[in-house]
């Protein structure tokens, strides 16, 4: 018997705001989280700007020695946790919490605290290495983290596939609660990797782009004068449940998850594989598992990170999934709005799919100004798009080839 998924609580911490009503009225409006640098020296680096979490106290969520002894990507994701359980009215007293689980996605995890560490072991030796330089930096100690705060003692693990972390993260928790592992996962992904050598080395690799001159344009998916991504940070959280547990304790109800689709290029480290045969077989996987025809897609969340060859193979694999309803169909880019959040991406962007369908209204893809002729299908432009979405897709393709699609549809009792 495979159970009915749904998703009850959501939460984000955002270069675009703290609430889902402020992230989501900035990526209506097509705000840009993008902004020069603050925090780091920045005065040696060619890339100066990037999408920062703003306004974050950490205080706020976590008690200050507790905090102390967290990376930052833990810190965004235990308050972006924290928002999603009061969303969902869960209330741990009456949860069987041995099916209670948490797993969450990151790309890179504790890059701050390691940067810090290993100054310290070159200035001052290594007697001066924090004994919780290992806690703070491995990329599992946030569900670690989440489990303790709030009991929760079923699966609890950590995924880690660059730009698809939290993508299979909420995908694997999708599975558990469906095949009736678990009644309860909070899952998504955080990333806090807006360093001063997380910085340098995605700039080396010639992945940003280098518009210091005007940030504000410079994340500009399938426009043709892109030229690299934008660094982002935060976390996107989402509480899943079965649908009978969550109907049991008459939760409200945002989307039911329906397919998963997994995939590698088995190509390269960095680059998509050409025609994006992953990518294709991704979106065909989550559509297959979703028992759903790809007439009936009406919005997919793009990649969409503003690299040459991304948008380009990904509008390929689109055009090669859906044929002739291509054209037809939406595809908008949040990293437009908040740069790329690496592992964390998957979390904030399904949040925005659902949020899409509950307004129904289609959130833009800014700063699209030169049309590209490799890059042909509606891309939503610089202004949100008022239409009724049912069953909506969500892509993540990582470093190393990895895959990951996610199916969402409107809930229906």
């Amino acid at each position: 018997m495979k159970h009915k998924v749904v998703i009850t609580g959501m939460g984000v911490i955002s270069p675009l705001g703290h609430t889902l009503d402020k992230y989501w009225e900035s990526l209506v409006n097509g705000v840009s989280g993008t902004d020069m640098i603050t925090g780091i020296e920045t005065s040696d680096l060619e890339v100066r700007f990037a999408a920062q979490v703003r306004d974050f106290n950490v205080t706020d969520w976590i008690d200050k020695k507790e905090a102390r002894r967290m990376d930052h990507f833990t810190h965004f994701a235990l308050a972006a946790t924290q928002l999603a359980v009061a969303d969902s009215g869960l209330n741990t007293e009456k949860l069987d919490l041995d099916r209670c689980g948490v797993i969450t996605g990151s790309g890179i995890g504790g890059m701050d605290t390691f940067e810090q560490q290993y100054y310290n072991l070159f200035s001052k030796g290594p007697k001066k290495i924090s004994p919780f330089f290992i806690p703070m930096m491995i990329s599992d100690i946030t569900p670690g983290h989440i489990s303790i705060k709030y009991g929760f003692r079923g699966a609890n693990y950590a995924t880690t596939s660059a730009c698809a972390s939290s993508s299979h993260a909420i995908g694997n928790s999708f599975r558990l609660i469906q095949f009736g592992e678990a009644d309860v996962m909070i899952t998504g992904g955080s990333e806090a990797a807006i360093t001063r050598m997380g910085i340098a080395g995605f700039t080396n690799m010639k992945a940003l782009s280098s518009r210091n001159d005007d940030p504000k344009i410079a994340s500009r998916p399938f426009d043709a004068d892109r030229d690299g991504f934008v660094m982002g940070e935060g976390a996107g959280i989402l509480v899943l449940e079965s649908e009978e547990h969550a109907l049991k304790r008459n939760a409200k109800i945002y989307a039911e998850v329906v397919g998963v689709g997994y995939t590698a290029d088995a190509y390269h480290i960095t680059a998509p594989v050409p025609g994006g045969n992953g990518a294709i077989r991704s979106m065909k996987l989550a559509l297959r598992d979703a028992g759903a025809d790809i007439s009936e897609v009406d919005y997919i969340n793009a990649h969409g990170t503003s690299t040459p060859h991304n948008d380009k193979t990904e509008t390929q694999a689109i055009k090669s999934v859906f044929g002739e309803f291509a054209p037809n169909i939406p595809v908008s880019s949040t990293k437009s709005m908040i740069g790329h959040l690496l592992g964390a991406s998957g979390g904030l962007e399904l949040i925005a799919t659902v949020l899409t369908m509950q307004n129904k209204k289609i959130h833009p893809t800014i700063n699209y100004s030169t049309p590209d002729p490799e890059c042909d299908l509606n891309y939503v432009p610089n202004k949100a798009l008022d239409k009724e979405v049912n069953l909506a897709i969500s892509n993540s393709f990582g470093f190393g080839g990895h895959n990951a699609t996610i199916a969402v549809k409107s809930y229906q009792p």
